[in-house]
């Protein structure tokens, strides 16, 4: 007989009984995080033995708060956002029982970090144009190509990585999608400096790179379906995110007003204004969006939350430069740094202002993501596509 997912009061009550057996306060933070996981308590939503209890997802927010106000260690979510937001859900829904249980522990209590291998220099936006090839070699595939702008590959111990396995079909057919070895021989991370200074993504180059079958993902050649699930939740993960009222950017830009009222122009008056009541409204649509996401996977709409964020951090960054002036245009910490994880709301006014700039691209650019909503949302006719039904290798590189 199936049990029934627990609720609210049945979570309250199996916190308190954690928390009694394990006082955040003297257990060592690693042992912490695997026991929360291990109790059920890390994903809610997620199956019992993989981090849940099967309970409704829209009951996380308020499990990660009385843990909060215990004063338990988190898992860094900022250090591992493409594992936690990405890689997570799609091992849960295309991983094997044994890849789930291998992968998904120590990815939520942080200790193996997760990188994104699917753009590359000659496939961003268009990722189904990919040329990375993955051959297969009995019980194993051996990958070489290139790719490019992925994060925190330096720190990575895993990588989510779709290759072109048949050459033969048309382009989005013949991919699949595998779990990459970080550390396996082959496998050379290069920084790539940004606007910022710092080299906070990279190119990554596999030369001869050996991927067991076992960390395959999906049927073979169905690496667009599998890639799609990933893409979906990247774009809540980075658009969709839970906050406060004042969370994030605006936040910052509301404080600095507060603090700083020789700043205050009716201009720059009314601009926060503007962008307060924008930053509100994304904000109660993305938890309107997390909700909905509850009863399945993330859709198109996903995009919009995405689309949103980025321009808005892009004009509330804006607006903190033009409040400070000159002030504003200092950029404190110019160094060639290699970061553990991004971080906008403890950095200065101009890594902030620079470091938006990236929000319109990163995730799917914002141009793509409008193709998406005005196809799959609102039902406008799709752009021409003359290579839909062309294979890979006749089209022109």
């Amino acid at each position: 007989m199936s049990t029934a997912p627990p609720g609210a009061d049945e979570l309250e009550r199996r916190i308190a009984a954690f928390l009694a057996a394990h006082d955040p306060a003297r257990t060592e933070r690693t042992a912490f995080l695997r026991a929360r996981f291990d109790a059920g308590l890390a994903w809610v939503h997620f199956p019992e033995g993989l981090g849940g209890l099967g309970a409704p997802v829209a009951l996380q927010h308020g499990v990660d708060e009385a843990f909060r106000r215990a004063g338990a260690p988190t898992n860094r979510p900022e250090a591992n956002a493409i594992g936690l937001g990405m890689a997570a859900p799609t091992i849960l829904a295309f991983g094997t029982e044994e890849q789930k249980r291998r992968f998904l522990r120590p990815l939520w209590t942080g200790e193996e970090i997760w990188c994104q291998l699917f753009s590359e220099p000659g496939a961003g936006s268009d990722l189904a144009a990919l040329g990375t090839r993955a051959v297969r070699d009995g019980d194993s595939w051996t990958v070489d190509g290139q790719k490019v702008w992925t994060s925190m590959a330096h720190e990575a111990r895993w990588g989510i990585l779709v290759a072109r396995t048949d050459p033969d079909v048309p382009k989005h057919r013949g991919m699949t999608y595998f779990v990459c070895d970080m550390r396996a021989p082959g496998v050379e991370v290069r920084p790539l400096r940004q606007l910022t200074g710092e080299a906070e993504f990279n190119e990554v180059f596999l030369t001869g790179v050996v991927v067991p079958d076992e960390h395959r993902l999906g049927e073979v050649g169905e690496g667009w379906r599998v890639a799609t699930t990933t893409l979906m939740n990247e774009r809540v993960a980075i658009g969709g995110r839970a906050a406060p009222r004042e969370g994030g950017m605006i936040g910052v830009v509301a404080g600095l007003w507060r603090d700083r009222p020789e700043l205050r122009t009716p201009d720059t008056h009314d601009e926060l204004l503007r962008l307060w009541v924008d930053a509100e409204a994304a904000r109660l649509t993305g938890e309107r969006l997390r909700q909905a996401l509850a009863a399945g996977s993330p859709g198109p709409e996903g995009s919009a939350a995405k689309l949103s964020f980025a321009r808005l951090n892009q004009e509330i960054s804006g607006l903190e430069l033009e409040l400070l002036g000159s002030e504003g245009l200092r950029h404190d910490d110019w160094t060639m740094r290699r970061p553990t994880e991004v971080d906008f709301t403890r950095r200065s006014p101009g890594y902030r202002y620079l470091r938006a700039k990236g929000n319109s691209i990163e995730g799917g650019t914002s141009e793509i993501l409008r193709n998406i909503i005005a196809e799959r949302v609102l039902g406008l006719p799709g752009e021409i596509r003359v290579d839909k039904d062309v294979p890979w290798k006749d089209l022109p590189k």
